[in-house]
Order: C-alpha cells, then sequence, then structure tokens
C-alpha cells in the first residue's frame, strides 16, 4: 500500500493521524527531503523519517499537533551551534543523541471533524442533521456507527429506548449526550438511571442553549450551539479519540530563537 492509499484509507475510517514529510536535511542525517511517514495516537510510525533519535522528536511534536489540531514545522537539531537555514516560528527540538545533521520536518495533523450521532426521525431531528452537515460535521443516524465515534450524542425521538441510549452513549464514553425532553420527563428519566455526579454532568436535558427557541429549526440551532461550545470551548472528543503522551520524555519543543 503506498502512503498516499494509507492516508486514504485513514481518513475514511476516521483515524487520527499525523503526516509528516521531511522537507529539508542536513547530512549526515539518514533521512532525505520527501521522505514521509505516518504517526498514529499509540505513537505507532509507519514510514520513515529519521533515525531512532529522530523518530522520539518527531512522535512527541506529533501528538503534541494532534492534541492542537495544529501544523508544526518541527526542526531537529544535533547540538545547539548547527548551521542550518534559518525557518522563522519553526519549533525547535535540540535533541543530544543525533548523530550529526539536522531535519526539517512538516507535522499536518489530520483530525476528522466531530461526529454527532442523532436518535430519532423527529423534525428536530431532521432539522439537527442538516445543520450538523451544513456545518461541516459528520453526522450518523441510529445504529450508523458504534458510539465510541461520536463526539455527541443527541437524542431527539420523543420516547422509546431513551434511558438505554443515554446508558450506552455514557458506557461508550461520550462527552455530551443530548436528551430533546421538557425538565420535567428528563430529570425522571435520569433519576431512573442512578448516575454518578460525573455522568449526570454529561448528559444535557433540557437539551440546547437557552435562546427562546420554539420551532424545530430554533431548537436545532440552539442544541448545535451547545454541541460546539462542548467541542470548541470544553475540549469534548470522541472516546476512541483521546490523545495521551506515549513518547519518551526529552526537551520540550520551543520557538525558534
Amino acid at each position: 500500500m503506498t502512503m498516499s492509499e494509507r492516508v486514504q484509507q485513514l481518513r475514511r475510517s476516521r483515524t487520527p493521524f499525523v503526516h509528516a514529510t521531511v522537507v529539508r536535511a542536513q547530512q549526515p542525517a539518514s533521512a532525505h527531503a520527501g521522505d514521509q511517514a505516518i504517526l498514529l495516537l499509540d505513537g505507532t510510525i509507519e514510514g520513515f523519517v529519521g533515525g531512532h533519535c529522530a523518530q522520539n522528536s518527531v512522535r512527541k511534536a506529533a501528538l503534541g499537533a494532534l492534541q492542537a489540531g495544529e501544523s508544526v514545522l518541527l526542526r531537529v537539531l544535533p547540538d545547539g551551534d548547527v548551521h542550518f537555514p534559518e525557518a522563522p516560528g519553526a519549533c525547535v527540538v535540540v535533541n543530544p543523541c543525533l548523530s550529526g545533521g539536522a531535519l526539517e520536518i512538516f507535522l499536518d495533523p489530520q483530525v476528522p471533524a466531530p461526529l454527532v450521532r442523532i436518535c430519532g426521525t423527529t423534525p428536530i431531528a431532521e432539522a439537527l442533521a442538516a445543520m450538523v452537515a451544513a456545518l461541516g460535521y459528520e453526522v450518523h443516524r441510529d445504529g450508523e456507527s458504534d458510539l465510541a465515534q461520536a463526539t455527541a450524542v443527541v437524542i431527539a425521538t420523543h420516547g422509546g429506548p431513551e434511558a438505554e441510549v443515554i446508558r450506552a452513549a455514557l458506557d461508550a464514553g461520550v462527552g455530551y449526550v443530548g436528551l430533546v425532553a421538557s425538565r420535567v420527563r428528563g430529570g425522571a428519566i435520569l433519576d431512573g438511571l442512578d448516575l454518578t455526579d460525573a455522568e449526570r454532568r454529561r448528559v444535557h436535558t433540557p437539551v440546547g442553549l437557552s435562546i427562546g427557541a420554539k420551532t424545530p429549526s430554533e431548537i436545532a440551532v440552539s442544541i448545535l450551539a451547545e454541541v460546539i461550545r462542548a467541542v470548541r470551548v470544553e475540549g469534548v472528543t470522541a472516546p476512541d479519540r483521546k490523545v495521551t503522551a506515549c513518547a519518551p520524555r526529552e526537551e520540550a519543543c520551543h520557538g525558534h530563537r
């Protein structure tokens, strides 16, 4: 499988990764300009962008790029007095075990858009699905994906197995669960689930920001606004997309001096 085919495969499966490309290399570095690699959340490197010491620096910086969702130009230097072309704004790592040479590697994080799982076929559910898609988020309906892939789950069935879906979403680790229901009915459903305080904070009912919404479309706007806040302000991500540090300890990346 070629690198481009692997990239497309990961995108289709909604797998976060970093595409690393060597853009400049100084001999005797083992990597060359144009070398590429894919770095996964567990620290796995597929491809080649340098030897063992360089890989440690790339791995740590790549995980940071995934957490921030921002691309990084990484400069890996063997000591603090290497003559290497300037790269203003680059992230610099001085790696004492690098055996000569220097590398400049572009790290491009590929983070799938938030996925909102919508349960139900009510007018609110239909309006919300259209708005989620228009926003550029991915929308799945009942049963289309594993709950662990969902950034948010919104239940707009007005009845049915609402409690069971809430329980399943919480057990899967979904950080935002919204239930379309009145305060009284929603409270009764949650009271019957014997939730912990932490679990209760993840369930929003009545769902949506308080903007005086009345129509299905207005309610959908209020729900989507609350989902956006959860994603952009509170940092909610899909349970299978948590980024954890797994690289060896080394000098932190700092701005180019």
